[in-house]
C-alpha cells in the first residue's frame, strides 16, 4: 500500500484561534457597555455614535460574526485536516479567508456605528459587504469542497457533513435575505416588503442560529468531545438521524418568531409544528455528546475543557427544548417582546457557543503549540466565573420577562388597564438589568482569565507551521460494496452528499417563501394604506440608522391587553410599502404601531415629540431612553430623494410618473407644517433637519389604518 507524506496547515489555524481571542474581547466589552446601558443611560455616553441603538447590533454581530465565526473556522480548519487526511486545498484561499473575514468584521464595526444598516437583524450590514460576505464564504467553501474531494479517507467523517451542511446552508440563507436594491454606496432597500420581509428574515434569522450557531458547532463537538475525553462517539447511527433531521427541520421554523403577527395562519402553523419536531434531533445530538463521556467522568472533575463541554452540551439541550416551547402560542405570548429571549438567546450563546470555544480551545492550543496548558488553575477560575456569570445573567432575565408581561395584562377590578404606561413595567425591572450587569461582568472576567492563559500557553509553546503527516494514498471505487449501508455509500461521494443536504435545506424554505410572494393572494391591500411621503421616507431612514428597531416594535399583536394599551390589531396590508419591514423582537419601549393615530391615547404631538428626542429625561425621569440632541442639527440631504423615490417605484411602490421631479418640493411643503407647529409650540428648527423628518415619520404610524377603520 502506498503511504503519502503530507504536511498540515498549522499557520491558519493560529490565526483565526488569535483573532478569536482578540474579537472576543471586543464582543463582551461592547455586551458589557449595551447591558450598563440599558440600567443607566449615561453610559449612551450622549454622542451618535455610541447610543444603544448602534451598540447593540455591534455586539450580535461582533459576537457572532467575529468571536463565534473566528473560532469555528480555526476548529474547522484543523480538525478537517486531521480527519480527511490532506492539507487544505489551497493556501492562498486560506489566507483570503482569514483576512477577507477581518476586513469584513472591520467594516461591520464602523459602518454599524455610523448608522449604516439594513434595519434587519443579524443581517444589518449594507449591501457592498454583504457581496464581499459572499465573496470570502465561497472561498471558504471552495476550500473546504476542494480539501474533501483530495482526502485518503474513504469515508467522510460525521464532523465534516455538518461542516459542508453548515457552508451550504449559510450560502442560501445570505443570498437569498440579503437581495436588495442599492440607493448610494452604503444605503440599500431590500426587494422584499413588510410580510414577506418579515418571512424572509426571520427564515434568516432563526437559521442563522441553525447554521452558524449550531451545526458547526455540532461538528466540532463531534471531534473534540472524544479527542479531549479519549473516548469514541457514542453512536455512529444516532448521528446519522440527527445530522439529517435537524437540518431538514430546522428550515421550517423561522416563522415561529411571527406569532399572533399579521402573517397568514398557515406560515405560523408551519412554524410551530416544525418546531417542536426540532426538540428530538436537538436532543439525539446532545444525549450522543453526553454519553460519550461514559466511563470518563473522573476526567470531567479534573479538565476544565471536558467541564466546559458538558455545560456546553447541557447549555444545547436547555436552549434547543427552550426554543420549541416558546413556539407554542401560549407560551410565545408571554415571551416575546419580552426580556425572557434575551435570556434564552444568552443560555445558547453564552453556554453552548461559549462553553464550547472555551472547551476547544483549552484542549487544541496546548496541542497545537506542543506545551502544557499555562494554567489548569486560571482554567477552573474560568470555569466557575463563567458558569456563575451565565446563570446571575440569564435567571434575573426569566424573571424579568415575566414580569413584565404580568403587569402589561394586569387588569383593575373596573376591567381597566393596571399600568397602562408602558414605562411602569420598565422601572419595575430595573434590578433585573442591574443584576444582568454583574452576570455580564463575571462571565467577561473569566474570559480576560482565558485570554491570559491562551497567551501565555501560545508564548510558551511552538508552533509548526507545517506538520509533518502521512497517510495510505486513497484508492476507492463508486460501487456499492457487499454490507455496506446506503449512508456509508453516499459518505464516499462528497458530491452526492453535498446535493442531498441542498435538498434537505431548500424545501422548508421554499415552501414557506414562495407563496408569500404572490401578493394578491396572501397580503391582500387596504385601500387607505398610502407609499410614504418623501419626507416620511427620510424619517423612516433616519429611524432605521439610529436603530430605533432595538428598542420598539411596529406590531400590534391580537391580544386583548395590547389593543386596548396601542389600539386596533396589525393588519397583514398596512406593510405592503415597508422596505424593510420594522416589526421589531423586544420591546424595551412601547410599541409606535399606532403613534400617529390622531384621537388615540398613543398619539403624541410634534413639540411633544420634539421634547422627548431632546430632553426625554425632562419629559420623564425614569426613562431609560438616551437623548438625540443630533436630530436637531443633522441635516437632511434632499439631493438623495429624487433617488430614494426612483428605488421605490422600482421596488414597486405606486409613486405618480415622474413623482421624483416633484418630490423634494413636496417634502419642503410637508416639513414646513411641522416647522410651524413647533415654531407656535416656541421651538425654531430648520426644515431640512433630521428631527423633523423623524416627527413626520412617527405621525404616519397607524395613520392610514385609523381611517380605514372609522
Amino acid at each position: 500500500m502506498e503511504v503519502q507524506q503530507f504536511n498540515y496547515d498549522n499557520k491558519i489555524v493560529k490565526y483565526f484561534i488569535i483573532a478569536t481571542l482578540v474579537w472576543g474581547a471586543v464582543a463582551l466589552l461592547v455586551g458589557l457597555l449595551i447591558a450598563l446601558q440599558l440600567a443607566f443611560p449615561a453610559f449612551n455616553l450622549g454622542l451618535e455614535y455610541t447610543t444603544y441603538g448602534r451598540t447593540r447590533p455591534l455586539h450580535t454581530n461582533a459576537v457572532i460574526f467575529a468571536f463565534i465565526g473566528n473560532a469555528m473556522f480555526a476548529g474547522i480548519y484543523h480538525s478537517m485536516q486531521r480527519v480527511l487526511k490532506a492539507r487544505l486545498f489551497n493556501d492562498t484561499m486560506s489566507k483570503v479567508h482569514f483576512w477577507g473575514w477581518q476586513i469584513i468584521i472591520v467594516l461591520a464595526a464602523l459602518t454599524l456605528l455610523g448608522g449604516f444598516t439594513t434595519g434587519k437583524e443579524y443581517a444589518e450590514l449594507e449591501w457592498p459587504i454583504d457581496i464581499l460576505i459572499a465573496l470570502v464564504w465561497v472561498v471558504f467553501g471552495a476550500n473546504m469542497i476542494g480539501t474533501i474531494l483530495k482526502r485518503r479517507v474513504k469515508h467522510i467523517y460525521a464532523s465534516v457533513w455538518w461542516y459542508l451542511a453548515s457552508f451550504l446552508g449559510i450560502a442560501v440563507l445570505h443570498i437569498v435575505n440579503s437581495i436588495e436594491l442599492p440607493v448610494s454606496l452604503l444605503k440599500s432597500y431590500p426587494i422584499y416588503a413588510g410580510a414577506q420581509d418579515a418571512v424572509v428574515q426571520w427564515w434568516y434569522g432563526h437559521n442563522a442560529v441553525a447554521f452558524f450557531l449550531t451545526t458547526p458547532w455540532l461538528g466540532l463537538m463531534y471531534y473534540y468531545l472524544p479527542k479531549a475525553s479519549n473516548r469514541p462517539i457514542y453512536s455512529y447511527q444516532l448521528s446519522i438521524v440527527h445530522f439529517w433531521t435537524l437540518i431538514f427541520l430546522y428550515m421550517w421554523s423561522g416563522p415561529h418568531h411571527l406569532l399572533y403577527q399579521a402573517l397568514p395562519d398557515w406560515v405560523q402553523a408551519l412554524g410551530v409544528t416544525f418546531s417542536i419536531m426540532l426538540i428530538a434531533p436537538s436532543w439525539g445530538g446532545m444525549i450522543n455528546g453526553l454519553l460519550t463521556l461514559r466511563g470518563a467522568w473522573d476526567k470531567v472533575r479534573d479538565q476544565a475543557e471536558l467541564k466546559f463541554m458538558v455545560v456546553a452540551l447541557t447549555a444545547y439541550g436547555m436552549a434547543t427544548f427552550e426554543g420549541p416551547m416558546m413556539s407554542l402560542k401560549s407560551v410565545n405570548a408571554i415571551s416575546h417582546f419580552t426580556d425572557w429571549t434575551i435570556a434564552h438567546t444568552h443560555i445558547a450563546g453564552m453556554g453552548w457557543n461559549g462553553g464550547m470555544i472555551f472547551g476547544m480551545l483549552y484542549w487544541l492550543v496546548p496541542k497545537l503549540f506542543r506545551t502544557n496548558l499555562y494554567s489548569k488553575k486560571l482554567a477552573n477560575v474560568h470555569f466557575w466565573l463563567a458558569t456563575l456569570g451565565i446563570l446571575i445573567f440569564a435567571i434575573p432575565l426569566y424573571w424579568a420577562g415575566i414580569t413584565q408581561y404580568l403587569m402589561l395584562r394586569e387588569y383593575t377590578a373596573n376591567g381597566l388597564l393596571t399600568y397602562p404606561n408602558f414605562l411602569e413595567t420598565t422601572t419595575q425591572i430595573m434590578p433585573m438589568y442591574h443584576a444582568r450587569i454583574l452576570g455580564g461582568l463575571l462571565f467577561f472576567s473569566g474570559f480576560l482569565l482565558f485570554f491570559y492563559n491562551m497567551v501565555k500557553t501560545i508564548q510558551a509553546g511552538s508552533l509548526v507551521d507545517n506538520e509533518a503527516a502521512e497517510a495510505p494514498v486513497l484508492v476507492d471505487s463508486s460501487s456499492r460494496r457487499a454490507g455496506e449501508t446506503i449512508h456509508r455509500l453516499i459518505e464516499r461521494k462528497g458530491v452526492v452528499f453535498a446535493v442531498l443536504i441542498v435538498i434537505a435545506l431548500v424545501i422548508g424554505g421554499a415552501v414557506e417563501i414562495i407563496p408569500m410572494m404572490k401578493i394578491e393572494s396572501n397580503i391582500p391591500k387596504i385601500a387607505a394604506v398610502t407609499p410614504y411621503s418623501p419626507l416620511e421616507l427620510a424619517g423612516r431612514d433616519i429611524y432605521i440608522s439610529n436603530g430605533c428597531y432595538n428598542c420598539h416594535s411596529q406590531q400590534v399583536r391580537p391580544l386583548r391587553w395590547e389593543t386596548e394599551r396601542y389600539g386596533e390589531y396589525s393588519k397583514i396590508g398596512e406593510f405592503v410599502y415597508d422596505h424593510p419591514f420594522q416589526w421589531g423582537s423586544r420591546r424595551t419601549g412601547p410599541d409606535l404601531a399606532r403613534t400617529g393615530w390622531i384621537g388615540s391615547s398613543t398619539y403624541k404631538t410634534a413639540i411633544w415629540h420634539y421634547n422627548h428626542f431632546t430632553k426625554p429625561k425632562e419629559m420623564n425621569p425614569q426613562t431609560i431612553m438616551p437623548a438625540y440632541p443630533w436630530f436637531t442639527k443633522n441635516t437632511v440631504d434632499l439631493t438623495e430623494i429624487p433617488t430614494k423615490i426612483r428605488a421605490m417605484q422600482t421596488l414597486g411602490v405606486p409613486y405618480a410618473k415622474d413623482y421624483d421631479k416633484q418630490a423634494v418640493a413636496d417634502y419642503r411643503d410637508q416639513a414646513g407644517k411641522i416647522v410651524n407647529e413647533l415654531k407656535a409650540a416656541g421651538v425654531e428648527v430648520a426644515p431640512d433637519k433630521e428631527i423633523v423628518a423623524m416627527i413626520a415619520y412617527l405621525h404616519k404610524l397607524g395613520r392610514d389604518i385609523s381611517t380605514a377603520t372609522k
